[in-house]
């Protein structure tokens, strides 16, 4: 008996794990309860639903196959390796199955529950999955992790021009065990569930994360660098929730963006140059996150950074949180935020360096702050724009750098639309006075700005600027 240890990899279809554990013989599927771990690591209670849901149209996917799947209970990942010994006793299972995930917690999990495994003869098989290159292969020509994207996506490029990775063919049909699937809770505790609306915005299943790729591909991928930053628009593929739970992957979605664009990475149609670049981004936070493993414990990439004197300011924290800052689209951003699990990429920059420069308050209360949030909550990507906004990062913004909300509204939502939808108290403002109401265009029930945005600019900048010399190059170029 074989068994496929479920994860982040929530789909039959180009399952990496899934295809072959299934081809020498009849196969189990396990998925583990741990709801302690996720606590922890601030997974969402939208993140933990959609889960939930994905699983049951998995079960059912699952079944059409033959494969049992088989619900456990590990309420912190310490106790993994135990749970999965147990069900391989219980089924006489020979070899495990998983794919690859890349935080220390969960390297450090996978590394405990193979060594346990072979303790007892059990082999333990792992696959690249989540992402087209496994970390440690792309490297600089000194053979370190790269700290810069342009470079990496350079390399990137050379291997994918060189070799596409394929897409992995279905699993097998078994014949029918007599082993029952296991029922998928409708909630775990201390994980709400969250609103019907939330729920319908994001569909589960297969079938909608392909429908939606398609719709993409077909009808939105060609103006997508034109409509990408515009948060009004559904000018982006929505995406990301099926791929931080997998159930798309990220071959299926760069096989449906180069189908769009004759075969091309670097030429042809502009929107799926784009989106390829958007999908290598995320690989690069990835690999950034094994390599430098201090990004996965609370730590600012670049340490010269952890001397930043960040303020203490539980007020404004919460304003910000709660959309109460008195700064439109930041206010609007965190109202999709809390009522979606989603937030437009653009607006993220946005909300993040507001926090981070204009409030000072440490990048981390608001990386903490999305993760407990987001539906599509993943460490590396969270991390990586958290500490990009913040100037701490790879890739960083000059400190220098800080975007000005009003000027990002009035560019990127000119009249006003998405203000208006999450800020129904500004509906009857102007195209102009919607975007900064303060002062002579106050309005009752609005509050005014928490900050003077130029002031709390050039207090940011005075900060980073009191920063210790690092002993590398601060935007030290990749070789």
């Amino acid at each position: 008996m074989h068994l496929t240890w479920l994860r982040s990899d929530l789909r039959i279809d180009d399952n990496t794990a899934l295809s072959p554990a299934c081809e020498p013989g009849p196969t189990l599927a396990v998925w583990l309860c741990s709801p302690v771990q996720w606590l922890a690591h601030d997974d969402a209670a939208c993140k933990v639903d959609f889960w939930l849901r994905n699983l049951r149209e998995l079960k059912e996917a699952l079944a059409h196959y033959n494969i049992p799947l088989l619900i456990r209970h590990a309420e912190h990942w310490k106790s993994a390796p135990q749970v999965l010994h147990k069900v391989c006793q219980e089924y006489a299972v020979q070899e495990v199955h998983i794919n690859e995930e890349y935080g220390i917690n969960e390297v450090l999990r996978d590394r405990q529950v193979g060594e346990l495994l072979q303790r007892h003869d059990i082999r333990l098989h792992s696959y690249l999955d989540q992402l087209l290159f496994k970390p440690g292969t792309v490297l600089t020509k000194s053979d370190g992790y790269f700290k810069v994207f342009t470079q990496f996506r350079k390399v990137c490029y050379q291997r994918l021009h060189h070799a596409l990775p394929a897409l992995q063919r279905l699993p097998h049909k078994q014949e029918r065990l007599q082993i029952a699937s296991d029922d998928i809770p409708e909630s775990i505790k201390g994980f709400p569930t969250p609103a019907r609306e939330l729920q319908e915005h994001w569909p589960a299943g297969e079938h909608h994360a392909r429908r939606r790729l398609k719709d993409f591909a077909d009808d939105a991928m060609a103006e997508y660098p034109e409509q990408r930053d515009i948060p009004s628009a559904d000018g982006t593929s929505q995406l990301s929730p099926y791929l931080a739970a997998g159930v798309i992957s990220v071959r299926q979605c760069l096989h449906a963006a180069l189908a769009s664009n004759q075969g091309e990475f670097e030429s042809g149609n502009p929107g799926a140059v784009t989106w390829i670049n958007e999908l290598l981004w995320r690989e690069f936070y990835k690999h950034v996150l094994t390599g430098y493993p201090r990004v996965s414990r609370h730590r600012a990439f670049r340490p010269a950074t952890e001397a930043v004197k960040w303020r203490d300011a539980p007020q404004d924290l919460k304003a910000w949180q709660e959309g109460r800052t008195g700064i439109p689209i930041v206010d609007a951003a965190m109202r999709q935020l809390l009522a979606t699990g989603w937030m437009h990429n653009r607006l993220r920059m946005v909300v993040a360096m507001f926090l981070s420069k204009n409030l000072l308050i440490d990048w981390r209360e608001g990386e903490a702050f999305f993760m407990r949030h987001l539906i599509d909550g993943d460490l590396a990507a969270n991390n990586g724009g958290w500490q990009w906004s913040a100037s701490t990062g790879t890739d960083s913004v000059p400190y220098f750098r800080v975007f000005n909300p009003v000027s990002q509204s009035e560019r990127f939502d000119r009249k006003g639309r998405f203000l208006r939808h999450w800020l129904p108290e500004l509906k009857d403002l102007d195209d102009k006075e919607i975007h900064s109401p303060g002062g002579l265009f106050s309005v009752k029930g609005y509050p005014q700005p928490i900050v003077d945005l130029g002031m709390t600019r050039r207090r940011a900048i005075e900060a980073f600027k009191q920063l210790p010399k690092e002993q590398e190059a601060e935007h030290e170029r990749d070789d």
